[in-house]
């Protein structure tokens, strides 16, 4: 497939995903369990078809492993999902997990002994600056809230500081798995559509300790003003519109990186999905009026400049620019 395809498929899965899933936790905050497990479940079953084969395939990689995986997977998708309805705000959400890069970088230093050139601690310098701004500034906003009295605003910000730490513990997991991942491709080798299926799949049965949050959301979903679905003309509550909408692009989303790792580098995929975060953030902000101050746009500068510099585009884009001059003077 051709990148430009890849890279269509990540901007369109994503950035719809984004705005389906701003769209469920408006009307319902809490509604993050219910948007996991549909997801878990619709990639489980297109990966017990097309991956296992009705299960017929053995796994490449031991499944005692993936227990492991599932467990740190499960926790972290569970946790972000969450983190939203602890009165955090989506664009604040999208640019604390920009900051994947410090808790990998911390967890590597930690863990795999790594060390790093003096640009990628300068780089994760600034996306710490950049996410302690937007944080700071957040906060600021949610204590200040006027429409609140001083007990109910003092409540307000305690739940907005346990999503800060909700989030916090999430960054940090997602990295800690990521070394595991890492670890596991050495030993055994790539086999990312089989991980995806396993990771999606065996965390299942773990929902129903969180069934009775998830069936009272179906409830409320199915109470939701009728919606007609364009061109089919099929009529359903439309909150079940939006979560399957959310469902079918989060896959879109997957796939797109998938295909993406497969036809190139690193560093284009790094740099393809930083871009995609940053056109999710100007859309939530725009689209949906998040509050996001002069302060706000610092700091996402500063995350946005600092994750570029770690991936050092810059260096890639150097020899493209000088080519494209030369070029350009022929035609001159």
């Amino acid at each position: 497939m051709h990148p430009a395809v890849a890279v269509g498929l990540v901007f369109g899965g994503c950035c719809s995903n984004v705005v389906f899933l701003e769209l469920l936790a408006r009307q319902f905050p809490g509604c993050g369990n219910i948007v996991t497990f549909s997801q878990f479940l619709f990639i489980a079953v297109e990966g017990f078809i097309f991956e296992t084969n009705f299960g017929r395939k053995k796994p490449a990689i031991p499944i005692r492993y993936y227990f492991t995986m599932v467990a740190m997977f499960f926790t972290v998708s569970v946790v972000n999902n969450y983190a939203l309805n602890l009165n955090i705000a989506m664009p604040l959400h999208m640019i604390f997990r920009s900051g994947s890069l410090i808790a990998s970088m911390a967890l590597g230093i930690i863990i795999l002994k790594k060390r790093y050139s003096v640009s990628k601690y300068m780089s994760i310098a600034l996306v710490s600056v950049g996410i302690f701004t937007c944080t700071f500034m957040s906060a600021k906003q949610v204590a200040s809230d006027s429409s609140l009295n001083e007990e109910d605003g003092l409540q307000v910000f305690l739940w907005w500081l346990l999503g800060i730490a909700a989030l916090t513990f999430a960054l940090l997991m997602s990295a800690r798995m990521g070394i595991f991942q890492e670890t596991l491709y050495k030993r055994f080798g790539k086999h990312s559509k089989e991980a995806l299926f396993y990771n999606h799949a065996l965390p299942l049965p773990g929902f129903l300790l969180l069934a009775p949050n998830i069936y009272h959301h179906a409830v409320l979903f199915s109470q939701s003003e009728p919606f007609q679905v364009p061109v089919i003309g099929l009529t359903l509550p439309i909150m079940w519109f939006y979560l399957l909408m959310n469902v079918i692009t989060q896959y879109v989303c997957i796939r797109g990186v998938f295909i993406l790792t497969t036809e190139c580098t690193s560093l284009t995929v790094t740099l393809v999905v930083t871009l995609r975060k940053f056109v999710s953030l100007i859309f939530s902000i725009l689209y949906f009026h998040n509050p996001f101050t002069a302060w706000h746009w610092l700091g996402t500068a500063f995350v946005f400049m600092g994750t570029l510099m770690y991936t050092e585009v810059w260096n890639s884009l150097g020899p493209f620019l000088a080519r494209w001059r030369r070029r350009r003077s022929k035609e001159e």
